[in-house]
């Protein structure tokens, strides 16, 4: 059986799929992108953008029961390998312990040229 997850906390997909399904006792987080939830707009800059993100998985997690403890796996997708640095830094800050296994990719282009979405796997 699956649960479907939402929050106004988090930017409202935009396409045909859901914010988070929880399953089996895992939660699986559809990518995050750096839109402000109230407004639908791109924050500025890569930090921003890295923070508005882990800010939106943390809503997201938090409407799920979770935290970011419980999070096994991450995702993230930048759009220029020389961002690596200011990204790892705030993504850091939302896992000063234990952190989960993660890939990083640079990948051609985001939705709307953003600079960074990141996706988890959570189990709670």
């Amino acid at each position: 059986m699956k649960q479907i997850i939402n929050t106004t906390g988090a930017p409202a997909a935009i396409g045909p799929y859901s914010q988070a399904v929880k399953a089996n006792g895992f939660l699986f987080v559809s990518g995050q992108v750096p839109f402000d939830p109230a407004t639908m707009q791109i924050v500025e800059g890569v930090e921003a953008q890295t923070r508005r993100v882990m800010d939106s998985l943390k809503a997201i997690l938090t409407e799920a029961g979770c935290t970011f403890a419980n999070v096994v796996k991450c995702g993230v997708f930048i759009k220029d390998m020389n961002d690596f640095a200011k990204i790892n830094a705030i993504y850091a800050e939302y896992f000063p312990e234990n952190p989960p296994a993660r890939f990083c990719v640079e990948v051609a282009r985001l939705p709307r040229d953003v600079f960074v979405e990141i996706d988890v796997i959570a189990a709670c």
